[in-house]
């Protein structure tokens, strides 16, 4: 189909005649591929270990086109036509993405790491900490993490001079081809292997000159990267057998030439790689020349993982370790082993199969990690070997040890790196040489005849066979040379030497072979053809199988050795045997994939056929699984063969029961056993139906019981057997641990009746007693009882092993000496051989996941009851068994399991994984281990929809609710004041309306609403000039907002949609009351500059509030939204993109795009925006940016670049903080030297913001040197101390003059920005001496010859240096002030007038000292500081709004609203993102006050005050990082300008720095249920200082700095317990720092604090009767059944759960009003095992109780009674006597209760032990007991008058011992009672029959329990009485008739 298509389509172009030269150019440019119209087909098996059914691709091309189809669907095209060239080739493999750095960019990106000159500090010196805060060290390590890599598959095309990759992720690579390639084959692990076409030019230059030719074979890995030659290597050692992966060279190995390429004249034409089921890394070529065929491994090498010393010629001279070695010459090799890395001969106690990995663990051993690898520069003589070694594997060293010279003789012997003197000398390593990735090394060496020489190209080779076959792992590799019409088969065995050994083995005719999985189904068979036509099968190693018609699907041949005479027509198509003989026959055997493979015929005709033997019942597969590890090869060949014919026999059926009968007539054809007698069929259907398999459903069918169904006959037994085959006992224990396995999976029971048949045939031969055992689980598989035996075979114990029963005595008592199961044992307890036909799979993996789940259960070395079921836990995680393995396992032994987890999900570890949580239904837990930790949230808030998908459309109310909101003058969209977080702002804040009133202030896209005093008398010119005063002050205020909002919508935005990004525009119209009328501001009155600053902030604002997090900007996106011409409000967008760190993504191309036009306010935006999203990184790019900008950067400072002073500072600041905290002493030298720039001397109107320029300068050094002054003086810094020492004070002291000379600066300018410098310098440092530099004027004198403002940043860089000297108190503050100040206001009440000096001093320094008390406490909301501040705030208030008519007044007041206005921001930095309502009163009335008093900077304050407040919606705080200090310092720096556009002394756009110090410390609870945000009370440890204290909040709240926070605890009752330890366990802290989000689980009995904040409606309150339903449990008939006292169950739990399981429950199963008696039981039943459930926060026990409630219900003829019954016994003797003492946890103090009660177990099987009274006092039941205690046969008459599962069930239930044994026991009873009656004591009773009686009996139940393995107790005593009553009664007939 694919092949016709490929021909319809790719032939539809008619060439016109070409003359003989044009023919002759196109055939040389054509390359390999001569044939235009030739077409190629290749098949590739795409399934994997997860999905093994996953088919097979085919890839199909011509000379232009190349098309992948997948099962005969064209999937994918491609048209290479537009090339101008032919498709040399293609391929289909894998390729490595390799894992790239999440954050890196490509070189275009500003954060490309090339760029990055300095980097983040990452530790400081213990004194000191580090200059960037936890969550900023958080985004900068996930930046740096590295994604996984993964394989991708992808579609190899080759033409002549180009090569593209196609992968499946839809990506496309295009590369270069330095050669014509002639053909590719896929390589493990990935790439591809290419051979070149070698030119016969090319051939003869190497001749004459006599240099080897080029190398023709090349792999490549990465479409990335150079295809790189592929070397060769003398011996590959390792790479399985967990033994590294090492390469070894000859003696003669010389280091200087590195390459040994493949000879150019092999030609490779086959290469292996590793698919479904293989692990063999080989390849072969042929050596036409040589007429020799050569087998090679090749091995994978991590690209850059040998690094050599030097560059030297890549090819040398031909040596003569290049010529073609002898077969006796091999080299031998090994690839990656599958098969778990067993070593082959395994000593009898490593067995194999010891170490099998369940059926959960497809585990696959990966390529060990060479990242480590290096070559030897002097080769390393091993001991005993002449070979010099290339370890590539290097042991864990540590980075500085790995490059010591000299290592010790036993790291060379292991292969470790090596180092020697001769290292010392090397040159530089030169890593531009092409560096091999593969290198390969010969196996074994075959000749060629002249015929197979010639037709090289169609050898073929195959792999199949590939097992462990009992000795070694090796697979069979098949030579077929069709010009010889033979096949040679080679085995390539792994060595226990690590290296791969190469044998031939056979050689036999063959024309064409095809690996295939034709019996087994993990194993490769070959399928040969051979020159008669015929079709043979080489399986289980070399024996042979011949394959005819029946089972070949999509082919008719009759493969027989006889002349073919099938007619052509159609032969191909059909699925049936033809009738008549074939007239064609096989002549090729294609593209095998697993079961097809393509056969072509002797006409040319082609066929797709299936041939596929192996069975597809899972009983089947198993037990022909379990056989293969218990028979020799020879007999399991004959039964695999026998079985194939007697299914192939009936037409392959598909029925399950056809498979397995097949199987058991192949078994019992090859053991000689006499297969049971079945039934005759009726004449009637309705009794032909007790014979078909539909009858086992229709018994136990409810709706059908009240219906007679036919008499089922069990079959009847064989005759009397003759001499048993000696393989019976083998056979017959392999099948019951089979049996076993089965019926540990309830879902697996019908399986074990229809295994327990077979069973019982063979066992009734050997071993009677083992049928017995049988029997008891299912009596109806045989008729009648067990029957005798006279063939026992002895090797059998006399009672089979129960496994069950062995489970429960391990757990019960960990010293019981019976041994786990073993599945080694099956053939070596008979000293037998197995074959091994599988390898090493297990056939029994439930068996082995539970033996291994019991042993850690049972561990006696454990002491501890948690640790054992932490250590199950794990191992079942381990495992991948999940919930889904509970709910398979009966009720019984799943018990230990769930309370193993119960006890691990009370008290779960604080570092497991999170499927370790999940398993244990700690999905709260999971959810912090298992988050992506990749994915960082900044914004410390997520709404609920991005956890549950998209929300629905609003409804009706909703949309109403809007528009009357809108009606109302509420917050509405559009506004840039809305935070779309209602679900946090619902319970971060209550119900109050605080938000929407600080919405409401902030906003400035709507006109504001005045009330303005009425007078009449005034003019309406009057009126209009007032009315627009109004207008102009509100405007003022209104330019101020966006600063505010800027903070209050901080990161509300979580993501951003393609579309361009509305910025709401600033509305300076005012409404005014009670006019009603609108005004708007007159053209001019506002000035342009203003108006640009204010749409400047604005910008900033909208782009903040793009969360920080987003993911989606890029910088298309930023191209997308730029204007047409550039405007002040984009700039101010693309500084907010910045300041979030958005601004990195933006390309280089794009900047200039910006910078270009030289707009100012573009130019500060982009400069400063680039510089604060790479903080700290030293980014070079920014920097020759700001260069380009900033003339002191230039080697010649006094050029004049035509940039504005203004935009010269903003690259100040971006210098400072791109360069923060790195100590960069050239960058810190150029700061300060612009300090006092010369040309800024004296003012005029070119530097008017002169003042600006020395404190950005100021800035810019301090953030370069932040914390970075020596406290220790040093040269360097001592000079920078001595230049700041002068800008401050204007001259140096007198003992450090030289001579008096004018200060060429103006110390008005350089002394404050010096002070702030050199505070930031020693920030933290506590340097005395550098803060005595700062000091305050200690006479009122010297206090007039500064200006005031002088002493408030002298009082807050003093403060920085003495940091730890901070207190908040006053009298830490009255310390501050100089003497002569206090004394002076102390004096003031009885002194009328004082000195305005002394005045202005107090408020400046009061002002200063509560700036600095904010730095240090900002965020904290610590009640010190925040009562100090508020106390100075209302100070200050009161003296701010008192009017005075004096120009003094004036001045004072002036200086009082600066302090109030920096007061205000600190009390509000100290209490950011709280929303305290005092503060915001405060704030809410200074928001009123817009008198004419009231400036720009006033309104400013005000506005930021409130946007701290309410910092990102009360979703963030602020951090106390030094980073953080300085920008806080500069963002609230005290110049409080009186017009926006005031630039002058401070840089507006600083205004904005804060956001580099925020940090999203809230910590939110959210029900990991339902994803919502829930209150939650929590207690935090806090280190503080030396001392440790613990706080109780509730969250949503904001934490303090998360280095301060030890541990964040959990406890309430309503919630499972939740810890986290962030001082020890690094995972926690890493995950808060990530996602401030703690995940609980609400118990099921309790509402959330949010519906029920008292806790009155928890159902411990409201059930009621809990008692009584316990009682209900236990025994529900006895009860009475009453309605619920909470009335309608349903209501009630939807009263507080809205767990749809429990609603569901309680709808259907707990209904009230039933009038029917058992429903009403079950009703009540149903409700208290609901309570019962919910109340203990339980819900996986409901199935159980109805599980219980079925067993108490069930019938005793139901099939799978017995089973049920054994497994409720297990589980009442695992509660009733196991629990308490192994599980609960008594023993250590940490007691809990079960899961189930042990009385409503004990009561369930109570109530079928009633049932059972009646069986037991039936006469007939007692006569067959009698029978069955003196070991007689029971009649069958007997039988069917009791029914066979009475008796198995009264046997069952008390472990009543089997018959044979019980015969043993009557007679030594009756010996012993004959020899003791009689005897004195001690040896005998004396007489006293009564006291013999009673010891005979406790003997008889000792005896009887330990001969059988049995649960609980043993043998029940009265059943012990029962059988003395019958022997007694046997006794006494035998002496009547006697």
């Amino acid at each position: 189909m694919s092949s016709r298509y490929l021909r319809s389509r790719f032939n539809s172009e008619n060439r016109n005649e070409e003359s003989v030269l044009l023919r002759s150019i196109r055939s040389a440019l054509r390359g390999s591929n001569l044939d235009p119209n030739l077409q190629h087909s290749k098949f590739y098996d795409i399934s994997s270990d997860k999905e093994p059914e996953g088919g097979a691709e085919e890839l199909l091309w011509d000379e232009k086109r190349v098309v992948l189809c997948t099962g005969g669907v064209v999937q994918k095209q491609w048209s290479f036509t537009h090339e101008g060239q032919p498709i040399q080739w293609a391929c289909a493999g894998w390729i490595q993405q390799p894992g790239a750095v999440i954050a890196s960019r490509s070189s275009g990106h500003y954060t490309n790491d090339a760029h990055s000159g300095y980097f983040r500090e990452r530790e400081r010196d213990s004194r000191t900490r580090t200059t960037f805060g936890p969550f900023d060290q958080a985004e900068q390590e996930r930046r740096r993490e590295v994604e996984p890599e993964s394989q991708v598959r992808a579609i190899f095309v080759f033409l002549r001079s180009v090569g593209w990759i196609y992968l499946s992720n839809g990506i496309e690579y295009t590369f270069s081809l330095p050669f014509i390639v002639r053909k590719a084959w896929p390589l493990y692990p990935h790439g591809v292997i290419i051979q070149r076409v070698l030119e016969p030019t090319e051939v003869q230059e190497a001749e004459l000159t006599g240099d080897e030719t080029l190398p023709t074979v090349f792999s490549l890995i990465s479409p990335l990267a150079e295809a790189t030659v592929v070397d060769r290597a003398a011996n590959i050692i390792g790479g399985f057998h967990s033994v590294p992966l090492t390469l070894v060279h000859d003696d003669d190995y010389d280091s200087d030439h590195i390459s040994e390429p493949l000879s150019a004249g092999e030609v490779i034409i086959w290469v292996s790689c590793q698919g479904h089921g293989e692990d063999s890394d080989l390849l072969a070529t042929v050596h036409p020349e040589r007429r020799q065929l050569t087998v090679w491994r090749y091995a994978y090498v991590k690209l850059g993982d040998i690094p050599f010393s030097q560059a030297h010629s890549r090819f040398r001279k031909k040596r003569a370790s290049m010529a073609a070695g002898a077969p006796d010459n091999q080299r031998q090799t090994v690839a990656n082993n599958k098969e778990f890395g067993w070593r082959p001969q395994p000593p009898p106690e490593n067995h194999p199969l010891g170490s099998f990995p369940g059926p959960y663990t497809p585990h696959r051993p990966p390529v060990p990690s060479l990242s480590s690898m290096t070559s030897l520069s002097t080769p390393t003589v091993l001991a005993g070997a002449s070979r010099t070694q290339l370890p590539l594997l290097d042991e864990q060293r540590p980075p500085h040890e790995r490059d010591r010279p000299g290592v010790d003789v036993n790291r060379m012997v292991l292969g470790g790196r090596t180092r020697t003197e001769g290292d010392v000398a090397m040159g530089p390593t030169d890593y531009t040489r092409m560096r091999s990735t593969h290198w390969i090394t010969r196996l074994y060496t075959m000749d060629l005849t002249e015929n197979d020489s010639r037709d090289w190209s169609k050898i073929s080779i195959s792999i199949f066979d590939q097992r462990f076959d009992g000795q070694v792992d090796r697979v069979l590799l098949g030579v077929c040379r069709p010009a010889s019409e033979t096949i040679t088969i080679l085995s390539v065995a792994k060595d226990s030497d690590t290296t791969l050994r190469v044998t031939r083995v056979a050689e036999r005719p063959a024309v064409s072979v095809a690996p295939m999985r034709i019996m087994r189904s993990n194993v490769d068979d070959l399928l040969v053809a051979e020159p008669n036509g015929a079709l043979t099968v080489l399986t289980h190693g070399l024996r042979e199988y011949n394959a005819s018609t029946v089972g070949i699907t999509g082919i008719g041949l009759h493969f027989s050795p006889e002349p073919p005479t099938l007619p052509s027509a159609g032969a191909m198509e059909v699925d049936c045997p033809s009738a008549s003989v074939p007239t064609n026959r096989v002549v090729a055997l294609r593209d095998p994939i697993r079961s097809a493979v393509t056969v072509e015929q002797l006409d040319g005709s082609l066929s797709r056929v299936a041939i596929d033997f192996t069975p597809k019942d899972l009983l089947t597969r198993q037990c022909l699984e379990v056989l293969a590890l218990t028979l020799p090869a020879d007999w399991y060949f004959g039964l695999h063969l026998t079985f194939t014919d007697a299914w192939r026999s009936r037409r392959l059926s598909c029925d399950p029961e056809v498979e397995f009968e097949s199987f058991k007539s192949a078994l019992t054809t090859i053991l000689q056993v006499e297969p049971y007698q079945k039934c005759l069929a009726e004449n009637n259907p309705w009794e032909r139906l007790s014979c078909s398999a539909s009858y086992t459903r229709l018994e136990d069918d409810l709706v059908l019981s009240g219906l007679r169904l036919p008499p089922r006959t069990p079959p009847n037994p064989p005759s009397t057997p003759k001499r048993p085959h000696a393989l019976l006992a083998p056979v017959l224990n392999a099948l019951h641990m089979l049996g076993e396995d089965l019926r540990l999976m309830v879902h697996r029971h019908d399986d074990v009746h229809r295994l327990a048949e077979l069973i019982c045939l063979i066992a009734n031969v050997i071993r009677p007693e083992w049928a017995d055992y049988w029997k008891r689980f299912c009596p109806d598989v045989t008729a009648g009882w067990v029957y005798r035996s006279s063939f026992v075979d002895d090797r059998l114990p006399v009672w089979p092993p129960d496994m069950t029963a062995m489970f429960y005595g391990r757990i019960n008592n960990p010293d019981w000496k019976l041994p786990w199961y073993d599945i080694r044992k099956l053939a070596s307890q008979f000293k037998l051989s197995p074959s091994y036909a599988y390898g090493r799979l297990e056939p029994l993996a439930y068996l082995r996941q539970l033996t291994l789940i019991y042993r850690c259960l049972a561990d006696k070395t454990v002491e501890d009851s948690r640790k054992r079921a932490e250590n199950a836990m794990h191992l079942m995680v381990n495992h991948q068994i999940g919930l889904a393995f509970f709910n398979l396992l009966p009720l019984g032994l799943a018990a230990p399991l769930r309370e193993a987890a119960r006890s691990c999900q009370l008290a779960p570890g604080q570092d497991w994984p999170a499927a370790a949580y999940e398993f244990i239904g700690r999905n709260d837990l999971a959810e912090g281990a298992g988050a992506n930790l990749s994915d960082l949230n900044a914004t410390g808030y997520r709404p609920v929809k991005e956890f549950l998908g998209n929300r629905k459309r609003p409804a009706i109310r909703s949309l109403v609710h809007q528009a009357a909101s809108a009606a109302t003058g509420e917050v509405n969209a559009g506004s840039g004041v809305e935070l779309n977080i209602d679900d946090f702002t619902r319970i971060r804040f209550g119900q109050d309306k605080r938000l929407d009133e600080v919405a409401r202030m902030l906003r400035s896209s709507e006109v504001p609403t005045v009330r303005m005093i009425e007078r009449p008398e005034l003019s309406e010119h009057d009126q209009a000039k007032e009315q627009q005063n109004h207008v102009l002050r509100i405007a003022e205020r209104t330019l101020a907002l966006p600063l505010g909002r800027a903070m209050f919508t901080f990161g509300s935005v979580p993501t951003v949609t393609r579309e361009a990004y509305a910025i709401p525009k600033i509305e300076f119209s005012i409404h005014i009351q009670p006019q009603n009328i609108t005004i708007a501001p007159e053209p001019s009155k506002i000035p342009m500059d203003s108006l640009n600053w204010g749409d400047f902030h604005n910008g900033v604002a909208a782009a903040l509030r793009i969360s920080p997090s987003s993911n989606v900007i890029e910088s298309s996106w930023i191209k997308f939204n730029r204007p047409s011409e550039l405007t002040p409000e984009h700039a101010g967008f693309l500084y907010g993109l910045g300041l979030t760190g958005h601004l990195r993504e933006m390309l280089t191309w794009h900047t200039f795009g910006y910078l270009t036009p030289k707009h100012d306010l573009t130019s500060i935006g982009i400069l400063l925006g680039l510089s604060a999203a790479n903080v700290g990184s030293g980014n070079r790019h920014v920097t020759k940016l700001i260069a380009v900008h900033t003339p002191a950067l230039l080697p010649t400072p006094t050029i004049d670049l035509n940039v504005p002073l203004i935009t010269q500072a903003a690259g100040l600041v971006g210098l400072g903080l791109l360069y923060m905290g790195s100590k960069n002493r050239r960058m810190a030298e150029v700061c300060l030297k612009q300090i006092s720039r010369n040309d800024l001397t004296q003012p005029d109107l070119s530097n008017e913001h002169r003042e600006a320029y020395a404190m950005a300068a100021a800035l810019a050094f301090g953030m370069v040197t932040l914390g970075g002054g020596s406290v220790v003086p040093v040269p360097a810094d001592e000079a920078l101390v001595s230049e700041l020492r002068i800008l401050i004070h204007g001259e140096a002291p007198s003992h450090m003059r030289t001579r008096r000379t004018r200060a060429a600066f103006d110390i008005n300018l350089t002394s404050p920005a010096a002070t702030i410098a050199l505070g930031l310098m020693y920030l933290r440092t506590e340097s005395q001496e550098v803060a005595d530099i700062l000091t305050i004027p200690d006479t009122v004198m010297a206090l007039n010859h500064i200006p005031p403002n002088f002493l408030l940043l002298r009082t807050l860089a003093r403060n920085l240096i003495l940091w730890d000297r901070i207190t908040p108190t006053r009298e830490w503050v009255d310390a501050q002030l100089p003497t002569y100040i206090s004394k002076e206001l102390d004096g003031r009440a009885q002194r009328k007038t004082s000195d305005d000096a002394i005045d202005l001093a107090f408020y400046n320094i009061v002002a200063g000292c509560c700036f600095a008390i904010a730095l240090k406490y900002a965020g904290t909301a610590r009640e010190e500081p925040y009562l100090l501040l508020i106390n100075y705030y209302d100070t200050f208030s009161r003296l701010a709004y008192t009017n005075g008519p004096a120009y003094d007044h004036k001045i004072k007041r002036h200086a009082i609203r600066d302090g109030l206005n920096l007061i205000s921001i600190s009390l509000n930095v100290v209490m950011a993102g709280t929303g305290e309502i005092n503060c915001l009163r405060r704030l809410r009335y200074s928001f009123g006050m817009y008198n004419q008093a009231m400036r720009y900077g006033t309104h400013m304050a005000t506005h930021m005050s409130l946007g701290l407040l309410f910092l990102g919606g009360g979703r963030y705080t602020l951090g106390s990082s030094a980073a953080a200090i300085a920008c806080l310092v500069a963002a609230f720096f005290p110049r409080f300008a009186p017009v926006s556009a005031d630039n002058k002394s401070y840089l507006q756009a600083l205004r904005h720095l804060w956001v580099l110090s925020v940090e999203p410390r809230c910590l939110i609870s959210r029900d990991v249920d339902t994803k919502e945000i829930v209150y939650l009370p929590i207690k935090i440890k806090v280190k503080e200082g030396a001392d440790v204290e613990m706080a109780q909040l509730i969250s949503p709240t904001l934490i303090p700095d998360f280095d301060r926070v030890l541990s964040i605890r959990v406890d309430t009752p309503r919630y499972w317990p939740f810890y986290l330890d962030l001082a020890n366990v690094r995972r926690h802290k890493e995950s808060l720092l990530r996602n401030q989000t703690i995940y609980v689980k609400r118990r099921t009995a309790f509402l959330s604090y949010l519906e029920d904040p008292k806790g009155s409606r928890s159902l411990f309150v409201r059930s009621g009767s809990s008692s009584g339903d316990a009682a209900t449990l236990d025994f529900p008939r006895l009860t009475d059944t009453k309605a619920h006292p909470a009335g309608d169950l349903n209501q009630f739990i939807s009263s507080f759960s809205n767990d749809p399981f429990f609603l569901a429950f309680a709808d259907h199963l707990c209904r009230n009003g039933s009038e029917m008696g058992p429903e009403q039981v079950f009703n009540a039943y149903c409700r208290a095992s609901l309570l019962d459930s919910i109340l203990q926060d339980k819900p996986q026990t409901l199935q159980s109780h109805l599980l219980l409630y079925r067993y108490r219900t069930m019938k005793p003829s139901s099939r799978y009674f017995h089973l049920r019954l054994q497994d409720l016994r297990f589980a009442v003797d695992f509660y009733s006597k196991v629990y308490e003492r192994r599980f609960s946890g008594r023993g250590e103090n940490g007691f809990r209760a079960p899961l189930i009660r042990e009385g409503t177990l004990s009561g369930t099987l109570s109530a079928l032990d009633q049932q059972l009274e009646a069986v037991r006092t039936d006469p007939a039941f007692l006569s067959a007991l009698g029978a069955y205690a003196r070991g007689e046969a029971i009649p069958t008459t007997v039988v069917d008058a009791v029914g066979a599962g009475a008796i198995a069930w009264y046997l069952l239930r008390n472990n009543v011992p089997v018959s044979t044994l019980l015969r043993v026991l009557q007679g030594l009873a009756q010996r012993a009672h004959a020899a003791c009656v009689e005897l004195p004591p001690p040896e005998g009773s004396g007489g006293d029959a009564a006291a013999l009686e009673r010891g005979v009996r406790e003997v008889l139940h000792a005896t009887g329990t330990q001969m059988t393995t049995t649960l609980g107790s043993g043998w029940a005593m009265r059943s012990l009485d029962e059988v003395l009553h019958v022997w007694r009664i046997g006794s006494a007939a035998e002496q009547t008739s006697t």
